[in-house]
């Protein structure tokens, strides 16, 4: 599904990922764990098409998207739900789905929110609230959701857990399990490598924009010593 051949992107001189290889699979999840700082936003900003590739390629769905703008790769079926959720405040969790799903038919619209609600039970009672007025968990399972809108093949979540409680985490967990179960590629950053390890099929560790450690995710939980080698602490 996506495949990046030493890609290298970064912003003005600053080069954020260097010569980073990957390949997420249908219905597969690749993590990418790392310190702040290691390039794991600036990979996926990058496969969205909001910052620039330097060198290298990107092929999505056996065509290279390399030079392609943003709203050409949402077509093509990738979405990003981005770290800080970005949602529009003022506007209601309807219309935050809408918004979402500007790239499908109109007609797809009454089915995809039926998709979101079952997915996040929560959502169904509050579609006429304003986004900014819901809790940070419910924020973040609107990110997902209007990301869903679009009928992605690839969705891509930047910071799944991040400020979120744990019974929150779950939900939103057991909602990209079944994504998976579908037949969704997805590609996660994530803050808890527990949480990574636990749903992931191949682990990513970033270190400074290059890929230090790629492997099975079964691999690197039977690995206590990983993320202590290459974020500095247990998780």
């Amino acid at each position: 599904m996506l495949q990046l051949d030493r890609l290298t992107c970064g912003y003005g001189p600053f080069r954020a990922v260097a010569d980073l290889s990957l390949e997420v699979p249908d219905g597969s999840v690749l993590a990418l764990i790392g310190a702040n700082g290691a390039g794991k936003s600036s990979t996926l900003m990058a496969v969205a098409g909001h910052v620039a590739a330097m060198d290298g390629r990107i092929r999505f769905d056996g065509a290279d998207i390399t030079g392609e703008p943003a709203r050409a790769r949402v077509r093509r079926g990738i979405a990003l739900a981005p770290e800080g959720r970005r949602l529009f405040p003022d506007l209601s969790v309807q219309e935050n789905l809408t918004v979402g799903g500007y790239s499908r038919p109109r007609a797809a619209e009454a089915r995809n929110v039926e998709r979101v609600v079952t997915l996040f039970p929560r959502l169904k009672d509050r579609l006429a609230q304003l986004a900014g007025s819901m809790s940070g968990g419910e924020q973040q399972m609107l990110a997902i959701g209007r990301a869903l809108m679009a009928e992605p093949k690839l969705l891509m979540i930047d910071e799944v857990s991040l400020g979120l409680m744990p019974a929150v985490i779950d939900m939103c967990y057991e909602a990209l399990g079944r994504l998976r179960d579908d037949g969704l590629a997805i590609l996660l950053v994530e803050q808890s490598t527990q949480r990574a390890f636990d749903i992931a099929d191949t682990v990513c560790v970033l270190e400074s924009g290059r890929a230090v450690w790629t492997g099975a995710a079964e691999a690197a939980r039977k690995d206590p010593g990983l993320v202590e080698a290459y974020l500095g602490l247990a998780q």
